[in-house]
């Protein structure tokens, strides 16, 4: 009988036959063995005994699938016979319960380089019945465009897996809701949160907001040369940027802090003389904090432009020259020499 047969419910029982008369014949029924069970005798037109068996309380299939009865009919003589017959109540399942998640809410942690196609979380679910009102099925209750284009779910194991690769800098968390289903139309619902944690998979960039292409050998030192764009799409220490300038050159980095974030800025330190180098080939790298560190770089060219800080100067203190009395007018006597360290119009000269 099913599970949910409602208490009351009446099933006739086999008769039992006695060949004597009288006293010495059947004279009662009795049962034993269930408290789920109870006997009833009903009297037929004439006047013979009907054994029924009643269910006296609620079967429930997880609990006990079998029930053990035993059937006695006894008549009235002396000393009294006794006839037994064995009834064995098999309890067919009903779809009385729904399928339960191991957990309210899975929670997993996965870097984004775990690869294509690993499985990242199992959700488990399970059914008291059987058959197929125990037959559990996997689906998504609730999930966006993009987790399902990222995530498959097994609508048999209930595994989550990877189909597609993860970048933090794209998203770092997904939420679903995952629902299992019986056979007999009866489910539950589980919330999976899968976060992302973040690898060192950018190289941080490093670019030129603004430059001067050239600067006066006479400026002033801390005079701004560039203003910088240092980023990092990766987070915590794999983002964190140090920036710094190579060779042993008469700049240096600074950091310019304004009200809400500062930029890298590369001044003057020191004096800067034309004559000496009239450019600069700089190398300014960018390192993360990540482990193995990434870094980039962006060159910066710089020319030096010319001062008038170097007066002219003969090639000798002193010029002596001999002429004769009757050399003619307009001859030359001698030719003074002056040069000047400086270039363009500070380099040149004129005589008087």
């Amino acid at each position: 009988m099913s599970e949910t047969t409602a208490p009351g419910a009446r099933f006739p029982l086999p008769r039992a036959h006695d060949p004597d008369t009288g006293l010495n014949s059947l004279q009662r029924y009795e049962l034993s063995g269930d408290e789920h069970f109870s006997l009833a005798v009903q009297a037929g037109p004439g006047g013979d005994q009907r054994p029924e068996l009643v269910l006296a309380k609620a079967l429930d299939r997880e609990e006990a699938a079998f029930h053990e009865l035993l059937l006695r009919a006894m008549d009235g003589g002396d000393p009294a016979r006794t006839g037994t017959a064995r009834i064995r109540v098999t309890v067919l399942d009903a779809n009385d319960n729904a399928p339960v998640f191991s957990q309210a809410e899975y929670t997993v942690r996965v870097p984004e380089d775990v690869p294509v196609g690993s499985t990242l979380v199992t959700v488990t679910a399970t059914d008291a019945d059987e058959g197929l009102n125990g037959q559990l099925k996997y689906s998504y209750q609730m999930v966006s465009v993009k987790a399902s284009k990222i995530f498959h779910l097994d609508a048999e194991t209930g595994a989550i897996a990877l189909m597609r690769n993860l970048d933090f800098e794209e998203g770092t968390s997904y939420e679903l809701e995952v629902q299992v289903r019986d056979g007999g139309d009866l489910s539950d619902i589980a919330k999976v949160v899968i976060t992302v944690t973040d690898v060192n998979d950018n190289a941080p960039e490093i670019s030129l907001r603004s430059a001067l292409k050239e600067i006066s050998e006479d400026a002033p030192s801390g005079t701004v040369i560039a203003l910088l764009y240092v980023q990092d799409r990766d987070s915590g220490a794999n983002g964190q940027v140090r920036c710094s300038l190579d060779g042993d050159v008469p700049f240096r980095l600074q950091s310019s802090k304004g009200n809400y974030y500062s930029v890298p800025e590369l001044v003057l330190e020191g004096a800067l003389d034309r004559e000496k180098q009239s450019s600069f080939e700089l190398v300014l790298m960018a390192v993360d904090g990540g482990d193995p560190a990434r870094s980039g770089t962006v060159q910066v060219r710089i020319n030096v432009t010319d001062a008038n800080d170097n007066p002219p100067v003969f090639s000798k203190r002193v010029y002596e020259a001999r002429v004769a009395e009757n050399l003619p007018a307009g001859s030359v006597v001698l030719q003074v020499v002056a040069t000047d360290a400086d270039v363009g119009s500070n380099g040149r000269v004129s005589y008087s």
